[in-house]
């Protein structure tokens, strides 16, 4: 028996250099793990490289590297390593689900993994951001200009004066790599202070203290009473406490539910900005930043105003701010009444008029009479928001006015703290009036701003209109010039504020709406994933902090004027003239709302089967209707987005449009089936209604006109019906001549098929029984062959003896001859002489009978042969 063979594997081919050998980058092409953990030994700040050769991502990212090492060579160690190579020590040890990966060391802490885009200038950015983890500030100018960076900043407070470092130092050093190490977008920025003068500022007086800046909340001190001073303690007393006022969002282009997460918060402002991280100034960014400041300033505070303003007065007394005294003094100085936390509530509608509304601003207060030890500048807590919110609802009765163009204000007193009450301001707003913000100054320019008597009076100037009202009659109102202060805790519809660099992810911007031809790649939407909309800035206007501002106020009012963005089929072209329309987002309004006539319309989808059955019978309901009067039309709803009103979740659905009766649209019912006889009844039954509105003789005239030109239209169809109806009766008797001709045909065919199936079976038979007979007649002459191959073999033999028989025969003969000559010399006796006769007729006598045995043997043979035969 063979052994089976043996698989053979082809060894893997050994690799080569990945980065080109002039490359200030060591490619450690081989997998060398424990080389580069040699290098790493001798050098400060070490760059790993992990790479598969074969991965295009890899690939990509080579030249990105050798860039940024070709610029930071001499201060960095950019090390590459093969860590797919199966022999190699880093395929053995590292376990990686993706290529390339990025680990930084600084001296003995990492690795810091980079998680950012491929790209050069932000891969230099983080390589930059490890090699100086601290900005060291030594002046007042420094401090100003760290305080004023978007970013969340944390300072420390070390006295150089110890050797060689003070303590606490390589502990906040630490941190400040922790940070990096968890966040690799860097959005915490650490400081470190070393004079005691610019210390002060910011209220730091003992060395190793530790101070996280905040634009808008109060700013906090490291608790070294409650918590350990660790570098893992700081950093994560960081992450926990920064303000993040706007946030940047860099998809990694795998799959990823980055998007889905922040848009599930609430509703959200998408900014698209060219970014260059290596930039030292960003206009743009901080005009952007002072808007996201301004709108989540809900304290009114002016305390970041100034980190907001162009640096270079080292003098200024801004720095006051920041420290919590100031704070305080701050909130003694502006009365708080004034600068409430406001919530918006929409009163039921108990009248009948439905078309009017009242809404209610509704604000927290805290009265200055009684006050405690320290009143800190309010927040909106959601506890009192609720409790003011009982309180209103108490007392809204007091309020019910079903048309009136004044405010109305009261006050109530808290149900919690004797310090506080609670103002709500009210007013009517009719919906026929929603283009008011164009005309808003005709209409609230001069309301009457009046105060019921349930409970404490308070002056006009503390009440505060709602935020429709842009007009804004009370001074008070405008901080800045801008109304927009604070608008985040003043309206339900708070929006989260987000960044993308658009020279790296444009194709979001382009899916949200963005024109793909524009050379300056700026842009903002709104997306409010709960509400299923979103909204996109006029991109003729340049995005500018006035501009972003208009578009927040618009989005936050409770009539939003801003106009949803729908998404449009462009692959949809109306160059010839067809039966049934195709509506797209842009052509709905027109082809539904504005044509003067009626419309049937179905929502359909290239997946669903049934909706390409119902082509036909809408292709003939289009044929048969009056063009002047009806259409027919179409849309898809998986290539277009539609009004909220006119979605479905069900497909195929019609909906009939009468005309002077859009908006009382009709859904054909889903227990009937989709047939024309069924369609032309929905149709004539609900285009035939009457018109709410009484109808004049003209109209009745035109109307008996129209229904006249139907019932001649429908005539007509139907005599064109009646026609095609005789000449199908006349195809059907042809057809039925024929089916009969074709039925005999048939019998008769199958008449011939059962003869045959006879025939077939008899022949079968037959073969059956010959096939019987040749089988026994082969194994007879199998047979008889054998006997003849005998009989052969013995004839052979036979053969051979007769042969020797001659020869004795004649040897004998020649023997007698001899001897009768001798004896008739000698003379022999005749006594003797007849002896030798008696004895040669005996001999004769024996050799006769044997060859008359002989002679009978062959002839029995022969006869046996023949009879065989």
């Amino acid at each position: 028996s063979c052994s089976r063979a043996k698989d053979v594997t082809m060894p893997a081919k050994l690799p080569v250099n990945f980065f080109s050998t002039r490359s200030p980058v060591i490619d450690l092409f081989r997998g060398q793990l424990d080389y580069a953990d040699h290098l790493r030994q001798d050098s400060e700040i070490v760059l790993y490289f992990f790479y598969a050769p074969w991965c295009g991502q890899s690939i990509a990212a080579r030249e990105e590297v050798e860039h940024v090492a070709s610029r930071l060579s001499g201060q960095v160690l950019f090390v590459a390593v093969n860590c797919w190579w199966n022999q190699g020590k880093c395929r053995k040890q590292k376990h990686f689900f993706y290529f390339p990966v990025i680990h930084l060391y600084h001296r003995s802490f990492g690795p810091i993994e980079y998680k950012g885009p491929m790209s050069a200038v932000y891969i230099e950015k983080f390589v930059r951001r490890v090699m100086t983890p601290l900005l060291y500030i030594s002046s007042r100018s420094k401090l100003l200009d760290f305080l004023s960076n978007y970013e969340p900043g944390v300072l420390g407070y070390f006295e150089f004066n110890a050797s060689p470092q003070p303590p606490g130092y390589l502990t906040f050093f630490t941190s400040a790599l922790h940070s990096l190490k968890k966040d690799y977008l860097g959005t915490i920025r650490f400081g470190v202070i070393t004079d005691k003068r610019v210390a002060e500022e910011i209220s730091l007086v003992h060395s190793g203290s530790v101070y996280l800046h905040r634009h808008v909340n109060t700013s906090l001190i490291y608790p070294n009473n409650v918590m350990n001073y660790t570098a893992e303690n700081i950093c994560k007393w960081a992450l926990e406490n920064r303000e993040m006022l706007i946030r940047w969002l860099r998809p990694h282009g795998g799959k990823s539910l980055l998007l889905n997460n922040e848009l599930k918060k609430g509703p959200a402002l998408l900014i698209f900005i060219p970014y260059n991280p290596l930039a030292e100034i960003h206009p743009l960014l901080d005009e952007i930043t002072k808007v996201a400041l301004e709108y989540h300033n809900c304290n009114k505070s002016q305390a970041a105003e100034p980190d907001l303003q162009h640096l270079g007065d080292t003098d200024s007394p801004a720095f006051d701010s920041s420290v919590p005294d100031a704070h305080l003094k701050l909130s003694e100085t502006f009365s708080i009444t004034k600068y409430p936390c406001c919530n918006t509530v929409v009163l039921p509608q108990w009248h009948s008029i439905s078309r009017t509304h009242n809404v209610c601003e509704l604000c927290i207060n805290q009265t200055l009479g009684v006050k405690p030890n320290k009143v800190h500048v309010p927040h909106c807590n959601f506890l009192e928001i609720e409790a003011a919110l009982d309180s209103f609802y108490l007392q809204e009765h007091t309020f019910f006015q079903v048309i009136s163009n004044t405010i109305e204000c009261s006050n109530f007193l808290s149900f919690y703290s004797p310090f506080s009450y609670y103002t709500a301001c009210c007013r009517t707003v009719n919906r026929h009036f929603l283009s008011f913000i164009s005309s808003e100054k005709a209409i609230f320019q001069t309301p009457k701003v009046a105060f019921s008597s349930h409970g404490k009076k308070d002056n006009t100037q503390h009440s505060i209109p709602h935020i429709e009202d842009r007009n804004c009659f009370i001074p008070d109102l405008h901080i800045s010039g801008t109304n927009i202060t604070g608008l985040s805790c003043r309206t339900n519809k708070t929006l989260n504020l987000y960044l993308l660099d658009s020279n790296l992810f444009w194709i979001y911007a382009e899916r949200l709406g963005a024109s793909r031809s524009t050379h300056l790649k700026e842009f903002a939407a709104i997306v409010d994933l709960k509400e299923e909309v979103h909204y996109v800035l006029d991109q003729n206007q340049s995005l500018v902090g006035s501009t972003l501002e208009n578009f927040i106020k618009n989005f936050s009012i409770l009539y939003s004027p801003l106009k949803r963005h729908l998404v449009d089929d462009p692959s949809v072209h109306f160059h010839e003239q067809r039966v049934i329309t195709e509506v797209t987002t842009n052509t709905f309004h027109d082809t539904v709302f504005l044509n003067e006539k009626n419309v049937l319309l179905l929502y359909y989808a290239q997946w669903c089967g049934f909706c390409a059955s119902l082509n036909h019978i809408f292709i003939e309901l289009a044929r048969l209707l009056p063009p002047d009067n009806f259409t027919v039309a179409r849309i898809d709803i998986t290539r277009n987005d539609l009004p909220w009103e006119f979605m479905t979740d069900r497909l195929p659905t019609i909906l009939f449009f009468p005309y002077q009766r859009k908006e009382q649209s009709v859904k054909f019912p889903e227990d009937f089936s989709v047939n024309l006889p069924n369609l032309l009844k929905f149709i004539l039954h609900y285009s035939s209604l009457s018109s709410s509105e009484p109808c004049t003789k003209e109209c009745l005239h035109e109307e008996a006109v129209l229904q006249q030109g139907h019932i001649s239209h429908l005539e007509r169809e139907i005599q064109k019906l009646r026609s095609e109806i005789g000449a199908l009766h006349q195809a059907h008797d042809q057809l039925e001549a024929q089916l009969s001709e074709a039925r005999r045909e048939e019998h008769r065919l199958q008449q011939q098929k059962h003869t045959l199936e006879k025939q077939h079976k008899t022949l079968q038979l037959h073969s059956e029984q010959l096939q019987a007979t040749y089988d026994q007649k082969n194994q007879e002459l199998l047979e008889m062959a054998e006997k003849l191959q005998e009989l052969a073999d013995a004839s052979e033999n036979l053969l051979k003896e007769n042969t020797l028989l001659r020869i004795l025969v004649a040897s004998r003969e020649g023997k007698l001859q001899s001897k009768d000559e001798i004896k008739e010399s000698l003379q022999s006796e005749q006594t003797l002489s007849e002896d030798n006769d008696v004895s040669v007729s005996t001999a004769t006598a024996t050799v006769e009978e044997k060859r008359i045995d002989n002679i009978d043997t062959i002839e029995t043979d022969h006869s046996s042969g023949n009879r065989t035969e």
